[in-house]
């Protein structure tokens, strides 16, 4: 390196490569979780090969001895090329590919590989002329700083305002940007500066044109997903909600899994609340998840009711459905009622807060909670949060869980039944035919045991009636409860059991 200028290029460099280099990882392991589910597992896979990955190129480095410039700049170009393409190939490779997980580790090893060059060859050539202490300590001191910036950035700033697609380009664009000005300004020792800098121009101008339309071939990526037109799509601070519609069907998923099918969410949500209340003259109730407003749709059919406290996390998920003609008209415009207080936060603290502060009861709770796919849910189905339900139900209180299929993920369902019971919430499975779903379950709780309900509210149904109600509660010989143990917080075995559960179905994995 021949001038200060090109210290501080290559300095600044370092800086924007570790960014860049962890914002490809954190992509890959959201990707890998939002389309193959299992956070943990996939986090840690990620993490493991894109390391591996590393240091095959830390150590594949010390056969680089020649032009050092051009093979830095190369590296450049490699990692926006395929790191800033990396979320629109996985996205369309879930869809087309029988396996999105070759493709996957392919771009961890192709990334990971070329970031483990980077900094070996950076340490070279900043430390032409000077102490080895002294350009290390720089370059990883910058490095390291680079990899604080990621970290803070992905989660604060670019996956909620940019999305995926775009926040991948964006990044191969600043990789293609280092390239460019590398090349400029080092041209006097490359081979052939000229070719180099039309190469650099050309990938920064591709991905500046990807960056333009990013979140255009996200929404037409997230359509291969799907089997009807995405209507709406959006990339919320916790989630993907994206909402389908096919003639009068709309369906909402929320990162890539149904949550609801218009034409049938009147039976999964009339089995969820109507037997918790049978028999019951609620003036308060609580619902813990449901930011869709569908199960406080059918609580306002009871006109005892005086207020309704609804605790969702996501205030985008509450915002759509309370403001959307189109939601709106599903819901019945149940957010904007007077008697309903909607509270975005995580369930679990609501609770804590609320038993500390708060020493009114409920006489009815729904807990209406997305399956317990990863840890940060499997929380909300362990001892600790059940009797912390307990506390805010009344002595003469109930509430329900919805708790999976028993019939696809039986082994959490029962799980579900034994948590419940050892927190001493008295429980008493249930279950409904749900076809968008299958066979789906339900738990009755209450803090003093309770028969099961044998007759129902007079308010308006289009599912359930008295004679349906007690077959509820029945599970056939081939859906006895299997050999499970409670779900606590420490061990959270029930996020293990659903995952096992969904892997054994038929079937299961041809895009996985």
């Amino acid at each position: 390196m021949s001038a200060a200028p090109g210290t501080r290029l290559l300095l600044a460099s370092v800086l924007v490569v570790a960014t860049c280099g962890l914002v490809y990882e954190l992509i890959a392991a959201t990707m890998a979780s939002y389309l193959l589910g299992d956070s943990v597992t996939q986090w840690s896979l990620v993490i493991g090969v894109y390391l591996s990955a590393m240091g095959l190129g830390s150590w594949l480095s010390k056969f680089v001895v020649r032009d050092l410039h051009a093979r830095f700049i190369a590296v450049q170009l490699v990692i926006a090329v395929v790191g800033g393409l990396s979320a629109v190939a996985l996205f369309y490779g879930y869809a087309y590919l029988a396996s999105v997980r070759p493709l996957l580790f392919s771009i961890l090893v192709i990334v990971g590989t070329m970031v483990g060059l980077e900094i070996p060859l950076l340490i070279r050539i900043v430390g032409a002329g000077e102490e080895l202490k002294d350009t290390v300590a720089r370059v990883l001191a910058f490095d390291y700083v680079g990899a604080l910036l990621a970290s803070l950035l992905f989660p604060l700033a670019l996956l909620p305002h940019l999305g995926l697609v775009r926040t991948s380009m964006l990044c191969g664009l600043f990789n293609a940007a280092v390239a460019l000005a590398c090349t400029w300004v080092f041209r006097a020792h490359l081979p052939r500066p000229r070719a180099a800098l039309v190469q650099a121009a050309l990938v920064c101008a591709a991905l500046a044109a990807g960056l333009a339309v990013g979140g255009r071939l996200e929404r037409l990526a997230e359509r291969e997903l799907y089997d009807a037109p995405v209507i709406f799509s959006e990339k919320t601070a916790y989630q993907r909600l994206s909402i389908t519609r096919s003639g009068d069907d709309i369906r909402l998923y929320i990162d890539g899994n149904l949550q609801f099918a218009s034409s049938d969410e009147h039976r999964y949500h009339e089995a969820l609340v109507h037997p918790a209340l049978a028999g019951v003259a609620p003036r308060r109730a609580l619902v813990l998840g449901g930011g869709d407003g569908l199960a406080v749709r059918e609580l306002l059919k009871y006109p005892g009711l005086e207020r309704i406290d609804l605790v969702d996390l996501d205030p985008g998920m509450t915002r759509l459905f309370g403001r959307d003609p189109l939601l709106v008209r599903i819901n019945r415009g149940s957010l904007t009622d007077p008697r309903v207080h909607v509270h975005n936060a995580d369930a679990m603290r609501w609770l804590e807060g609320h038993v500390r502060t708060n020493s009114e009861v409920y006489d009815v709770a729904v807990v209406d909670l997305p399956d317990p796919n990863n840890f940060s849910l499997g929380k909300l189905y362990t001892g600790s949060f059940y009797r912390l339900l307990r506390r805010v139900l009344s002595p003469a209180g109930v509430g329900v869980v919805q708790a999976t299929s028993p019939y696809l993920a039986p082994r959490s369902f029962w799980c579900v039944v034994k948590t419940l019971a050892a927190a001493e919430l008295h429980p008493r499975p249930y279950h409904a035919h749900v076809p968008s779903f299958g066979d789906w379950g339900f738990v009755l709780v209450s803090p003093a045991p309770r028969p099961e309900p044998t007759h129902l509210a007079d308010v308006p149904l289009r599912f359930l009636d008295d004679a349906l109600l007690p077959t509820l509660f029945v599970f056939p010989r081939d859906q006895q409860p299997p050999d499970v143990e409670a779900n606590r917080l420490n061990d959270q075995l029930l996020v293990h059991y659903y995952e096992e559960d969904l892997r054994a179905l038929p079937g299961r994995g041809g895009r996985g």
